[in-house]
């Protein structure tokens, strides 16, 4: 069963804390999509400075493969290899893009799709929300000073001071 990271992104200016409509839910494992499409995986969630990487790596392979005299099946197997990498690291890359933002780790949540992830962890963060409230304490009122006690308290295993032995 799939995992999913879940992250709140900074409060937006005038809010106390990020709505939970932004919450992002970042599935852990391989992606074939990214696999498949890597390119468009990247651009699709907004990974510029991976997509930069991708490409400029990809090309600078094919260059130094042709240049090397290789076939045609090796330069599809190094672009399989490269994608395949992509695939495998993908959560990584957006959990990264993520942090650098500054988006706030909740928690991990565990669900057969992002739909009933998200209905589990909010489930649990309801209840925790409610708990919270209610073991808010009381409003704190003015408690009377403390007593001066004539002796001072010694602690420890010693008798009180001023006891005989």
């Amino acid at each position: 069963m799939p995992t999913y990271t879940v992250y709140a992104p900074p409060p937006r200016k005038g809010e106390t804390a990020s709505a939970p409509e932004r919450f992002a839910f970042v599935r852990d494992g391989f992606h074939v999509w990214a696999l498949l499409l890597t390119p468009l995986w990247l651009l699709r969630y907004r990974l510029w400075l991976a997509f930069a990487v991708y490409a400029v790596f990809s090309v600078a392979l094919a260059i130094v493969l042709r240049r090397i005299g290789a076939g045609g099946a090796v330069q599809f197997i190094s672009g399989v290899i490269v994608s395949l990498l992509i695939a495998l690291e993908a959560a990584s890359l957006r959990r990264r893009k993520l942090a650098r933002k500054r988006w706030t780790t909740l928690g991990f949540v565990v669900g057969e799709d992002v739909e009933a992830a998200e209905h589990r962890f909010f489930a649990e963060w309801s209840k925790k929300a409610g708990a919270r409230a209610a073991e808010a304490p009381p409003p704190a009122t003015p408690a009377a000073p403390p007593m001066p006690r004539e002796t001072p308290a010694i602690i420890g295993l010693f008798p009180e001071a001023g006891t005989p032995r």
